[in-house]
């Protein structure tokens, strides 16, 4: 099928033990490449470090999540900075807000975030980013910096429509993941994402979180994600847009290799 995941949270430790194994199982069932999020000191090197041992088809972001926002220090930008330097480090981020468990208050968040977006800028590469529950602040602070911004894509997008409209108006994409898949709490999410342009879809994981919920694929009694379930996300986006899975799964494809520059 020729998949792209651009979210997929391998350096956690629920991989440790099967970590070649479900890589295996990813490109049997048609993934072509996966982007590692980053998202704390520690994981960004993971991932950067996993990357470099399947070049070509791993690839990995380097920033720091907003649950962590109360970690960010001149250590942990000068290792993102110096990570951006890095081929196989293809984004910035996850970062963000996400004012839904607030583990970090939020002004070390809004600071964190200011922080990245600054990088961002800085270094020209695209920006992998986080929002829950805190759209406005986003929102507000995105609108401030997106003139000097590189690609941009609203990462595990769950909000309103009326959301995913003002991201589509800053010329964003749109990253949607297994959520979509759940006809219960997904439902608004699957009568929304007809509005994304086929140009701004981008699909993910973020495994091991965010099951599928019509998945059959997985082991039994395995509630954790993984890369090779994201067909499942192209079977439900499919079905919300009225286009065939061959559709989905190519234009999200052509739309990951041009935003993360895997051409280059």
């Amino acid at each position: 099928m020729g998949l792209i995941d651009i979210g997929a949270n391998l350096a956690h430790d629920s991989f440790d033990a099967d970590f070649e194994p479900m890589l295996h199982r990813a490109w049997q069932a048609g993934l072509e490449a996966i982007v590692i999020t980053g998202s704390s000191f520690d994981s960004n090197a993971r991932a950067l470090a996993l990357a470099r041992q399947h070049p070509g088809r791993l690839y990995a972001t380097a920033g720091l999540h907003p649950h962590h926002a109360s970690e960010w220090s001149g250590e942990l930008a000068a290792q993102i900075r110096e990570l951006a330097g890095h081929p196989e480090v293809v984004s910035l981020g996850e970062c963000g807000l996400d004012y839904n468990r607030n583990y970090s208050p939020h002004e070390e968040q809004r600071r964190a975030f200011e922080a990245q977006l600054r990088i961002a800028v800085e270094t020209g590469k695209p920006l992998f980013l986080h929002q829950r529950d805190a759209h406005a602040d986003f929102l507000a602070m995105l609108r401030e910096f997106r003139p000097l911004l590189g690609a941009v894509v609203v990462h595990c997008f769950t909000d309103t429509r009326e959301a995913m409209q003002d991201y589509l108006a800053l010329d964003c994409h749109i990253g949607i993941t297994g959520w979509v898949c759940d006809e219960r709490r997904g439902k608004a999410l699957f009568e929304a994402v007809p509005g994304i342009p086929d140009e701004r879809l981008l699909i993910e994981t973020d495994a091991p979180y965010l099951l599928p919920r019509n998945a059959t694929t997985q082991r039994r009694g395995d509630r954790r994600n993984e890369p090779a379930l994201l067909p499942w996300v192209v079977k439900a986006l499919a079905q919300a847009r009225g286009q065939t899975e061959q559709h989905v799964a190519a234009i999200s494809r052509d739309n990951a290799r041009r935003f993360f520059r895997l051409d280059a």
